[in-house]
């Protein structure tokens, strides 16, 4: 039960978890982040086996961590639990073999904190409680074997688990979140049945929230006493849900936002794949933006493009961190990336003039951030940055360029092929960074393991120029080009030859170690397909028809898709 003064009362709440888990080391129905570790789950007959489960708390602030109770038990024995940090370690009681289950109960108690990094009370836009990290939660054990990680208001990774939450608190609050509400006719606050009228008697001082959540490897709710609720129903039939202050300032654009919040969602259904949900809730809360399970909670007070573009972004995360749920503590790439190139696509499909490269802004980042020599490596975890701004921009940009530049070596139909056989696959699977790749190869049919390795285990960088552009010695008639490879990554080279009659032609040169040859991306521009390159020779040679005083200007990679970190070397012009 919460009271009226949120943050001067602790939290009771009891969480059980029933684990099955396969030899794969697939734990489903989680309903903590509650992380186990096993020592050994061998056949179970040695005596000296024990299995270890760990338990993640979630540490919310300072003096106000969330704490376990003396009350540990497994299928109804005491156990001894350690905690370091975050993390709960449980001893069971019995060893967990493979395809058998367990029951944890565990009683905790929390202090809710004025509105810190992601959860807390009275946010800075007057939220009253943005419920988030805010109970024990298991954590993950996979093929790599468990993932428990400390908690430090940045990442997570989840279990996939049925939630079946009650959220007892003062009859004044709204309250929105991941689920769905299963006594709506009880709760009213625009939830019930349309013609129902909901009367709360006076003397009743509370109100019992029972949601249900299916298959979400997290639950998060926010309340607030002046809460607007709206609910949109799409043609998906998906009910939209938007909880926001009663606030005249904001109310025009939490109105105008619903619909487009609405086309995004088909948007990114025909462009990834099928949400698998019936509901989502853009909830005013939190500190900026954030995605949870079927929600986001977010600041809302913002201009409408703005607020818009944060929507698209936060529900975007909702097919690569909560169906396909890659880990994002270890890949933030794969999850901040991926949500900000389909983020950048459906904006661009909003905007009346279109970016021929939607992604630029993208590109530039990653450029600055090479330059200023502090870049660290893709592969690096999330918390071990050196400093945020290079997680961020790792992350979201260098992430989202590991698609935009797909278009660039394999073409735009077929990383849009990749992106939905890659969620049609994995999805509620964990993939990891071999998974994309592979999707991606064996729907074009190239080599990109050189690309998967350069661009997300290095920080070797792309730099293409044209040497020299000079009469052929043997024929003043011909003109012979010569390219450089000067960064250490190696590409395929789209080339652009301009005339000053107007005329155009391009030529493609194939990466040999791809071992693939790009279908044309300017059908309405003739194209000559010239040798491969290796990537062991730093130059490359070929000879153009034209005499050298015919040629008005040639171009490296026209599209701006490769990431090419020195543009200036990457043209020609007489």
């Amino acid at each position: 039960m919460m009271s009226d003064s949120p943050g001067k009362k602790m939290a009771e709440a009891a969480v059980k978890k029933s684990i099955a888990e396969s030899m794969m080391g697939e734990a489903p129905d989680g309903l903590a982040r509650t992380r186990i570790s096993e020592k050994a789950a061998q056949a179970g007959r040695e005596a000296e086996n024990e299995v270890k489960r760990e338990m993640r708390g979630v540490k919310m602030a300072k003096g106000g961590t969330v704490k376990s109770s003396a009350s540990k038990r497994a299928d109804g024995c005491a156990v001894k639990g350690k905690e370091v940090g975050t993390i709960l370690e449980v001893d069971l009681a019995q060893p967990l073999l493979p395809g058998k289950t367990t029951l944890l109960t565990l009683d905790f108690n929390g202090q809710v904190p004025v509105q810190i990094r992601r959860s807390g009370r009275n946010n800075k836009e007057g939220v009253e409680l943005s419920m988030a990290q805010w109970y024990p939660k298991m954590a993950e054990f996979d093929f790599e074997g468990w993932h428990a990680d400390p908690y430090i208001a940045r990442e997570f990774h989840g279990v996939w688990g049925n939630y079946d939450v009650k959220i007892t608190i003062d009859k004044n609050y709204i309250l929105g979140g991941t689920g769905y509400l299963q006594n709506k006719n009880e709760i009213g606050y625009g939830y019930a049945d349309e013609g129902v009228t909901v009367t709360i008697p006076k003397k009743q001082k509370t109100l019992t929230w029972h949601f249900l959540a299916p298959n979400v490897h997290d639950f998060t709710w926010a309340a607030d006493k002046e809460y607007l609720h709206d609910k949109l129903l799409t043609e998906e039939g998906v009910t939209l849900h938007f909880l926001y202050k009663n606030n005249p300032k904001i109310i025009e654009t939490w109105k105008k936002a619903q619909k487009y919040t609405a086309e995004i969602l088909t948007f990114y259904n025909k462009m990834v794949g099928k949400y698998p949900y019936e509901q989502y809730s853009v909830i005013q809360g939190g500190d900026g933006g954030m995605e949870y399970a079927m929600c986001t909670s977010v600041l809302g007070e913002g201009e409408l493009n703005g607020f818009i573009g944060l929507i698209a972004h936060e529900f975007g995360h909702s097919w690569f961190q909560h169906v396909l749920a890659s880990n994002e503590s270890k890949h933030g790439w794969m999850d901040e990336g991926f949500t900000s190139f389909i983020e950048d696509t459906v904006m661009n499909q909003f905007a009346e003039k279109k970016a021929a490269n939607p992604y630029a802004g993208a590109y530039k980042g990653y450029v600055d951030m090479v330059k200023s020599g502090k870049e660290q490596p893709l592969s690096t975890h999330a918390d071990r940055f050196d400093i945020n701004r290079c997680y961020s921009i790792s992350s979201y940009s260098k992430g989202e360029i590991f698609l935009s530049q797909l278009i660039y070596l394999i073409g735009k139909d077929k990383l849009m092929q990749t992106l939905r056989r890659y969620y049609e696959d994995f999805k509620f699977k964990h993939p990891t960074p071999n998974d994309i790749k592979r999707t991606a190869e064996r729907v074009s049919g190239a080599n990109l393991d050189w690309y998967l390795t350069d661009w997300t285990q290095t920080t070797n960088t792309i730099d293409y120029g044209i040497a020299t552009v000079a009469a052929n010695d043997a024929d003043a008639t011909q003109t012979k080009v010569t390219l450089e490879r000067i960064g250490r990554m190696p590409m395929p080279i789209d080339l652009l030859v301009e005339y000053n009659d107007g005329s155009k032609e391009s030529f493609y040169i194939p990466l040999r170690m791809m071992s693939f040859e790009k279908e044309n991306p300017t059908p309405n521009i003739k194209r000559t397909v010239l040798s491969d390159w290796a990537w062991a020779f730093q130059n490359y040679s070929f000879t153009l028809s034209k005499p050298k005083n015919s040629i008005k200007q040639i171009s490296i990679d026209p599209s701006g898709l490769m990431a090419d970190v020195k543009k200036e070397n990457n043209t020609f012009v007489q």
